[in-house]
């Protein structure tokens, strides 16, 4: 647990040191189970007087579970308008503009501005060439201080193809002046911003409200539209770009049907994607443009935008309806792939609730919020992993949501750690004399990395091959910097690495030797004590040659404790009373910066258990958001109870619930594992009583009952004796399924 201590964390600290008192017994029970040489070194500790170093608490969790707040708003609270922007950008601030009042009919087109600081929104004061009202259309943050409005529907329901620019430093709106072939217009469309060029995909238009499936950028370096290409017809979905290509999930596809399939295009492999056919990187040269008569999607370029209020779209008047749509047009360069979720226990459901996805470091997010037919419980927020493109569930309604409230909007920051949700109480909205439940005037705040997201700077971005993107681990393989100090690490002096420190460890064929058996010496004891070693022991690993100022650049523990020029600052030498693999892979992570281990020794996932304990003995922030983040993705039978020991021991809550419903599930193989049985007594009760009160054991004729009634595909394992938790409701959706079904299409 958060605060405990452990042997090799007796060194100086900025907080004052504190003697071991005279009757202590021993450690705590999270700490006793730390390594099998506890007890023999903090005994040492105690004959030698040495300071032993309080844990920091990770993260500051002090002991709570997380579970997002919600506040109240102030200002000038707006009305929760339909098909509104709602961005967030830089400085904590949040930018909504236009939206239609579904109970006046009256279309907008304000800036309303919240500040997440002081939770207060005001009507922005701005000017030049002010849109006119629009509802549909996409605001997108580029450069960090400016938005990029493109399209949406006006009050007389024409369908708009404009771009104008909000600077949020002067609050000016700009119209920029557009050449090339202009493309239709369009609403509840999806756009994001890569390389400098605005992507377009899909949306609403014509009298019918025909579905595009277009696909279509803006260069904003030139302001020239390209071509326009057929990539799938969709409207009301998500597109981002991650590892060089273009996704988009959600939506309403041409059924006019919730989708449940994933697309996503390669822009690496296309010229034309890559703007790298013409100066401009724009569009094709005239030669190679096929006529204006095969492009009815778009209209003859030049063109010179003109003033966007409304009633005056001269500059877009060719594109604002289109009325035919027979003509086709040229597929979408580069490689075209979709993969469709077809059930899982894990995979969202897409045909109820009130969806929520975006993008965040590496995954897709779903979020289901609660409505009129929808409640907390039946709520959750899944992450599809982009790498793996498996879902997981990474917490539950009733953990995220209170009851008493509708969320209206989604918005996350640039970084992919945090999300806001936007909305009203309805207690207010059922007071008597109170206004509707049309207001954005209460706040709930989601912090993503408790949830084990690394943030966009974090994770890795996929290599160009496919079809294995990552290692196992999740990261790319080392490159740069951290390559060459890694072919330093662990080279011996003799070979020239230039080494000058040793570390040793527990030998890992000797984590299960008692510790009356095991003779170590703490580190980090005053330099008037004996050494750190007098003679080395059968327990002690081999030597890890490693350099003194890498050790001091990357481990604030060392370098406080070089600083302090104790004992492993004269000897040179320091022991870590963890396993060898464990020590290691930490040793490795501070000279490559990642968790996946060396090529020739890869870390496995108890090696990561294992250094999520260092992490939060040694209060190291960022590795344990690494360890938590791949060991939410790889929990399986052999380490599910190692990984929830582990997180209850660092109060990881979250991780913890995780492993601990995990091992539920699969109660009846986690018992049959080493890893289950490698827990000490005390966790053995621990985990048993994580059991419900009305768990019961599920076995023979009742067992077969409930598994008639499921899908009839259960094995002989299904059959066996298992563990389940609640009523015979979820008993029977525990045996739909352990694994997502995926179809390629």
């Amino acid at each position: 647990m958060a605060g405990t201590t452990s042997p090799h964390l007796t060194s100086f600290h900025q907080d004052p040191p504190t003697r071991l008192p005279s009757d202590w017994t021993g450690p705590s029970r999270a700490s006793s189970s730390t390594t099998p040489t506890s007890a023999r070194a903090i005994r040492s500790m105690q004959q030698e007087g040495a300071y032993l170093l309080p844990a920091s608490p990770a993260g500051g969790r002090q002991g709570t579970d997380y579970r997002p707040s919600v506040k109240k708003a102030q200002g000038h609270i707006p009305a929760c308008l339909v098909n509104a922007s709602v961005t967030y950008c830089n400085n904590d601030h949040i930018y909504a503009f236009g939206g239609f009042d579904q109970y006046t009919d009256e279309v907008y087109n304000h800036v309303l501005r919240l500040d997440l600081n002081t939770l207060r929104w005001e009507l922005v004061d701005n000017y030049g060439d002010i849109p006119g009202v629009r509802m549909g259309h996409t605001a997108t943050l580029y450069q960090g201080n400016k938005l990029i409005v493109f399209g949406g529907e006006n009050e007389h329901r024409d369908y708009l193809s404009d771009v104008v620019i909000l600077d949020l430093q002067t609050f000016a709106w700009t119209l920029p002046t557009i050449s090339g072939p202009i493309p239709r217009g369009r609403a509840r469309h999806a756009a994001v911003i890569h390389d400098d060029k605005l992507f377009i995909v899909g949306g609403l238009t014509g009298e019918s409200n025909t579905i595009l499936d277009d696909l279509t950028y803006l260069d904003l370096q030139t302001w020239t539209w390209s071509r326009t290409w057929s990539f799938t017809a969709r409207f009301d979905h998500t597109a981002w770009v991650w590892g060089s290509r273009l996704w988009i999930f959600g939506g309403l596809g041409p059924n006019m049907e919730r989708t449940t399939d994933i697309w996503w295009l390669d822009l690496k492999g296309s010229p034309s994607l890559a703007g790298i056919n013409t100066p401009q990187g724009t569009v094709d040269s005239p030669d190679e443009r096929l006529p204006v008569a095969h492009y009815p999607d778009s209209i003859s370029s030049p063109s010179t935008q003109m003033s966007p209020r409304s009633g005056s779209y001269a500059a877009n008047s060719a594109s604002v309806q289109v009325r035919n749509f027979g003509r086709r047009k040229p597929l979408a360069p580069g490689a075209i792939s979709c993969l469709r979720f077809q059930s899982g226990p894990n995979v969202p459901s897409l045909f109820s609730g009130l969806h929520y996805q975006s993008f965040a470091s590496g995954v897709l997010l779903d979020l289901i919020t609660p409505s009129e037919t929808v409640r907390s419980h039946d709520c959750n927020l899944a992450a599809l992993d982009l790498n793996t493109l498996r879902w997981q569930r990474l917490a539950d309604g009733h953990e995220i949501f209170r009851p008493g409230y509708r969320w209206h909007y989604c918005t996350i920051n640039e970084a992919g750690t945090k999300a806001w949700l936007l909305g009203c109480s309805l207690d207010l909205a059922n007071a008597p004399g109170a206004s509707d439940d049309n207001q954005m005037s209460e706040v709930l705040s989601i912090d993503l990395e408790k949830y084990g997201l690394l943030g966009n700077g974090l994770s890795a971005e996929v290599p160009e091959q496919d079809p294995s993107w990552l290692d196992r681990s999740g990261h790319s393989p080392v490159s740069g910097l951290g390559a060459d100090l890694s072919s330093v690490f662990g080279q011996s002096p003799e070979s020239g690495s230039g080494a000058d420190f040793t570390i040793t460890a527990i030998r890992d064929d000797d984590d299960a030797m008692s510790s009356d058996d095991i003779d170590d010496t703490p580190s980090g004891s005053p330099v008037q004590t004996q050494p750190t070693f007098v003679e080395p022991n059968p327990s002690t690993s081999e030597p890890i040659h490693v350099h003194k100022i890498i050790l001091q650049l990357r481990w604030p523990h060392f370098k406080r404790l070089y600083s302090a020029q104790m004992a492993e600052y004269h000897t040179k030498r320091m022991h870590i009373p963890e396993p060898y693999s464990v020590v290691r892979s930490f040793l490795f992570y501070l000279y490559a910066d990642t968790i996946g281990g060396h090529p020739e020794y890869p870390s496995s996932v108890i090696d990561v258990a294992g250094m999520l304990v260092m992490a939060n003995l040694y209060d190291m922030p960022k590795l344990r958001l690494l360890c938590v983040n791949r060991l939410s993705r790889e929990i399986d039978v052999d380490n599910a109870a190692i990984i929830w020991e582990r997180a209850g021991r660092t109060n990881e809550q979250w991780l913890m619930r995780r492993a601990a419903q995990f091992c539920l599930t699969h109660w009846g193989r986690i018992v049959r594992t080493d890893g289950f049985k490698s827990l000490s007594h005390h966790s053995l009760i621990e985990l048993c009583e994580v059991v419900d009160t009305e768990g019961r054991i599920i076995a023979g004729p009742e067992l077969e009952m409930v598994s008639s009634l499921g899908d009839g595909s259960c094995d002989r394992e299904t059959k066996g004796s298992r563990l389940r938790l609640g009523s015979m409701t979820d008993e029977m959706s525990e045996l739909d399924g352990d694994d997502e079904t995926m179809e390629n299409t």
